[in-house]
């Protein structure tokens, strides 16, 4: 048996470096790469990659539709046969609408390496095709994203986990670690702290494993609240005398209007903690008591979630943070945390992509509304009138907010194509499905979320006849005249050897070898080098520091600092849903694979007196109703979420019954593509919904 390291790199934020073992040209199983640290480490996904590849659902050849779109018939096709009709349409579309009318959808899903990146090679084919219809920002943390420039310029926030061995309090605000993982030491790394006595406080709705397992205290709050939450510690620390004056007037600009907004001197509102309680849930007591601990204790790090700013008004959630780190003086030291997003590293070491940088110089459309930009097009406001779809590494049918809405988009559009190794729903909807390959079956370079590169190895062949995204679009640009600008006339293995030839890696052989590259130093802060000398380092903002007062921020339309933007309840829909990962599928992969499905309950978590008040029993099949859609799933009883909120987990494929209920339980049938502004990111977590017994039919209201 021989081992090869590899690295798992799903959308998850982890790159784990992993071992697969492999017997006579046969996936055995997959472990942990024995170069790692003793921090880093895998889980179930990567370990359980072993059923994906050898799963009886992955797609051997190309398929062309035969029926209704969404039938799930097909018919069997040569890559030739696909291909020639795949760059037909393209340039026929091209040629009579223009490239506009031309939208890809993708990202991450796929792969996140150096040269088999389905959003590098996405942007990097249709750059060359023409001005394509681009969607802009992402379904992950586009409000905090939005927000960063007006916060911090163009300086990296994030933090190296190493750092919390000097933290003293750790907070992880909407942060759910064991399951979403946000890197491959993270986790041990707060283990670690909590053996040396450390307070983790963990806020969310519900009590995650993160929580149960992780947490010292489990703070309850309402989701999308938490500005009001954030608000109103402030509020405490000003109160109180908790605030590091130095550290505000020495990194910041503007939190004199931050603070006169807290106390109410410019609103006539004082966003006290009895205030904050009414609005969160929090009780008063609650607050004051975090606020103390967060004053006092130093350093702290702050990782604000990205499901606190998938809210409407997340943007605000995602610039409090970052006053609160201020605040108490915790940025830019070790052991602290800018409060910004944490999933955006520090620089990495030098190595390149096969990513094309040019002007893209097409329309663009927030990624989040997508379904409304093909089905509404000029006429609703939009740049362009959509025709042709083409998704790569992405199900955006599944977790695409209004699966319903999504459903019409697909079947609207003139043309559509999909990459994938399963037939997803998205690609049951789609003319053309072309099989490609999972990343145990090519080779690449992956960049975790920490100062390493990790070396990929192919472990096996590719399955029956599935091909690299890669050579997919080096067909493509073949026949549609651009090729040698596509490849540079490299393979994909020319790439990753013109890449590791360019990069800061010297020993290339043992880079192969073990797995890993270690980059210099392991125990960086984002915005350490600034907070040591603003004058000599200051940040790239109109000030030259954090600003908590954005005139350019104003100028969206929005408050200059933050403020607490909540939606007010709904009286037909009194429930809060929230929408959180799964441990056992990276959003919607793996579902469809039974060892991995039937080890993750899909239910609808829900309060005893919430339940009891409307005549449910653990076990039951409930119907769940928004505005957008209705869905049929089991209830489970549990004091373990908040009063006032149901949960249940992304990323289930979806099933309907006659009349449109969605049965399978896929959550997005319920939200809305109403986004959050002025980001126009996704607000996953402001949904209000309904929950009543079902009866068979009979009375689903």
């Amino acid at each position: 048996m021989k081992t090869l390291p590899v690295s798992c790199n799903k959308d998850c934020g982890g790159g784990c470096p992993l071992l697969a073992h492999v017997e006579d040209g046969r996936l055995v199983k997959i472990t942990n790469n024995p170069h790692k640290n003793r921090y880093m480490t895998g889980c179930v996904r990567g370990y359980g990659m072993t059923h994906v590849v050898y799963s009886e659902d992955r797609l051997t050849r190309p398929l062309l539709r035969t029926g209704p779109r969404g039938s799930g018939r097909f018919k069997e096709a040569s890559w030739d046969e696909a291909l020639g009709l795949v760059a037909g349409k393209l340039g026929a579309m091209r040629d009579t609408y223009g490239a506009g009318a031309v939208f890809p959808l993708g990202g991450s899903g796929g792969c996140v390496g150096a040269v088999h990146n389905t959003a590098y090679l996405k942007d990097r084919f249709f750059g060359l095709f023409g001005p394509y219809t681009r969607a802009h920002g992402d379904y992950s943390e586009n409000a905090v994203e939005y927000v960063k420039p007006f916060l911090f310029g163009s300086a990296p926030t994030g933090l190296d986990p190493g750092t919390l061995q000097f933290s003293n309090f750790i907070l992880l605000w909407g942060m759910n670690i064991y399951d979403n993982r946000f890197g491959c030491e993270t986790l041990a790394r707060v283990g670690e702290a909590i053996k040396r006595g450390i307070p983790v406080i963990v806020i969310d709705p519900r009590r995650t494993a993160t929580a149960s397992r992780f947490g010292t205290e489990w703070i309850p709050v309402l989701p999308g609240t938490d500005s009001a939450l954030m608000a109103a510690v402030l509020f405490v620390l000003i109160e109180e005398n908790l605030v590091d004056r130095t550290a505000v007037q020495r990194l910041s600009h503007g939190f004199d209007h931050l603070e006169r907004y807290i106390m109410g001197e410019s609103d006539g509102r004082p966003k006290t903690p009895s205030w904050a309680e009414k609005i969160c849930g929090v009780p008063s007591r609650t607050i004051r008591s975090l606020a103390r601990l967060y004053g006092f204790v130093k350093p702290a790090a702050l990782f604000p979630g990205l499901s606190i700013q998938r809210t409407w008004g997340g943007e605000e959630t995602a610039r409090f943070a970052v006053a609160l780190q201020v605040a108490t003086g915790n940025v830019g030291v070790q052991g602290g945390s800018t409060g910004g997003n944490v999933l955006n590293k520090l620089p990495r070491p030098v190595c390149g992509t096969i990513e094309l940088r040019r002007s893209h110089g097409g329309p663009s459309i927030p990624v989040y509304r997508w379904p409304d930009a093909v089905l509404e097009g000029k006429k609703g406001g939009f740049p362009s009138d959509i025709r042709l779809l083409y998704f790569i590494g992405c199900n955006y049918l599944v977790q695409g907010s209004d699966v319903h809405k999504n459903i019409r988009a697909l079947e609207k559009a003139d043309f559509s194509v999909c990459h994938d190794y399963f037939l997803t729903p998205t690609a049951r909807y789609c003319d053309v499905v072309l099989p490609v390959t999972t990343f145990l079956e090519r080779e690449d370079i992956v960049f975790p979320r920490s100062n390493r590169l990790f070396y990929s190895h192919q472990a096996v062949e590719p399955r029956y006849d599935s091909k690299n995204d890669y050579d997919v679009f080096c067909g493509l640009a073949a026949r549609l005249g651009f090729y040698d600008r596509f490849s540079e006339n490299r393979s994909a293995d020319g790439w990753l050897l013109h890449i590791l030839e360019n990069s800061e890696v010297r020993d290339v052989e043992r880079f192969k070898e073990t797995g890993i590259f270690e980059g210099n130093g392991h125990l960086r802060t984002g915005l350490s080098e600034f907070a040591a000398d603003p004058e000599r380092n200051p940040l790239d903002t109109p000030s030259g520091k954090i600003e908590l007062y954005s005139e350019s921020y104003a100028a969206a339309g929005f408050s200059p600092v933050a403020e607490c933007r909540v939606l007010p309840e709904d009286g037909e829909y009194p429930l809060r849903l929230i929408t959180p990962h799964p441990r056992l599928r990276t959003h919607s992969q793996y579902h469809n694979i039974s060892w991995f499905r039937d080890r993750q309950e899909n239910v609808l978590s829900i309060h005893p007196s919430d339940a009891e008040r409307r005549g449910i029993h653990n076990g039951d099949e409930v119907l769940v109703r928004s505005r957008e859609g209705r869905m049929r799933v089991r209830i489970l009883v549990t004091e373990d979420i908040l009063p006032g909120v149901v949960s249940a987990y992304e990323g289930v494929w979806p099933v309907f019954d006659d009349d449109g209920t969605e049965t399978a339980g896929s959550v997005n049938v319920l939200t809305s593509t109403v986004p959050t502004e002025p980001s126009m990111g996704s607000r996953t977590h402001s949904v209000f919904v309904e929950v009543s017994p079902f009866d068979g039919g009979k009375n689903v209201c």
